[in-house]
């Protein structure tokens, strides 16, 4: 679990740095970032077994889970106010 976790949470790194406009990056920073700080809290919270681990890594997650679209919904709305638009073709340098 930490492994693909850890892998999770490198796509979103590279992710971040590679997309082009603010969508996908976006994008890239909530669904793989979420996914792998999940397993890895959830490797911890297998590696630990005590309740009070298994107790915070449950709340953290929920919490990311919760906050996590929030705050994508946020970046959304300033980039679609700040007249951000998703770059037509991928190839495109962004202006």
């Amino acid at each position: 679990m930490l492994l693909v976790g850890g892998g999770f949470a490198l796509v979103a790194a590279v992710g971040i740095i590679r997309f082009p406009d603010v969508l996908l990056r976006m994008h890239a920073s909530t669904k793989a970032g979420t996914m792998g700080a999940g397993l890895i809290y959830g490797a911890a919270a297998l590696h630990f077994g005590d309740g009070t681990g298994v107790t915070f890594s449950l709340l953290t997650v929920a919490f990311l889970m919760a906050t996590m679209p929030l705050g994508a919904h946020a970046i959304g709305r300033v980039a679609y106010r700040a007249q951000q638009r998703a770059q037509e073709e991928p190839n495109q340098k962004p202006s």
